[in-house]
């Protein structure tokens, strides 16, 4: 699933795919904002993301895209 990040006083968002469940995103994302500590999301590559807590502007999850292929879709 595609995540969105959104940094305060940053221009560009952070965008990853990640193979976590939403609701795992969401309880990261409020335990880092609730206690300020760091966000730290990996894709679905393994490259590890680290925000601080404390900047995040916004989140936006998005559904698991299906792989296309051609005209069809797998």
């Amino acid at each position: 699933m595609e995540v969105k990040i959104g940094v305060r006083d940053v221009p560009r968002e952070i965008v990853l795919e990640s193979d976590s469940t939403p609701d795992n995103v969401v309880a990261a994302v409020e335990s880092a904002v609730a206690s300020g500590t760091l966000l730290r999301l990996t894709d679905e590559k393994g490259k590890l993301t680290v925000v601080p807590g404390g900047l995040i502007a916004y989140v936006e999850i998005g559904a698991a895209e299906t792989r296309r292929v051609g005209f069809g879709t797998l």
